[in-house]
């Protein structure tokens, strides 16, 4: 069966897109001293830092960033096999802080429940928001981003790939049609 990849966000776009999440996020933030970012693994971490880094050049604001793995609070560890969990980073108290979790895709939604379930083991956080690169829809729980880079509807059948520079030497988003 031969796929048809379409790329969907350059490098440039993926800059660009996520400039725009960092200056929502600064917008719709009440006191920029409580926020906090959570990258999820893999390629939300990278992103996390990105728009750190963006806050920093727009508010002059080192925002902490910290790093969620969310493999023991998944409900479907069986039908994704044997995966070593990395190392979840929050070197930071949580509680009553203003959390972005941030993501490079939401599907199902179910990543995005576990990773609920994961930060409430590291504090009570005053406010938890959602910042993905994109939103592909299909959701099977209800769960909605808070700062979308972009929407794309897909099929169920479809693949979104998002590259990062820091994980795949490169930046990109693709879409693959079976």
């Amino acid at each position: 069966m031969v796929q048809k990849v379409v790329s969907i966000l350059s490098a440039e776009e993926i800059r660009r897109t996520l400039n725009r999440l960092a200056s929502e996020i600064v917008e719709r933030t009440e006191n920029l001293n409580d926020l906090v970012l959570l990258g999820i693994y893999t390629r939300g971490v990278p992103l996390a830092h990105a728009i750190a880094d963006q806050v920093q050049r727009l508010e002059s604001l080192s925002v902490p960033t910290g790093a969620l793995d969310i493999t023991f609070y998944r409900d479907d560890l069986d039908q994704i096999g044997v995966r070593t969990p990395a190392k979840t980073e929050i070197p930071f108290d949580l509680t009553g802080k203003s959390v972005v979790l941030v993501d490079d895709v939401i599907y199902s939604g179910r990543t995005i429940r576990a990773a609920l379930n994961a930060v409430h083991d590291y504090g009570r956080p005053a406010h938890i928001r959602l910042a993905v690169l994109i939103d592909r829809g299909h959701r099977q729980v209800p769960i909605h981003p808070d700062f979308v880079g972009k929407q794309l509807p897909t099929a169920s059948d479809e693949k979104v790939k998002v590259f990062v520079q820091t994980v795949d030497q490169r930046d990109e988003v693709e879409l693959t049609h079976p």
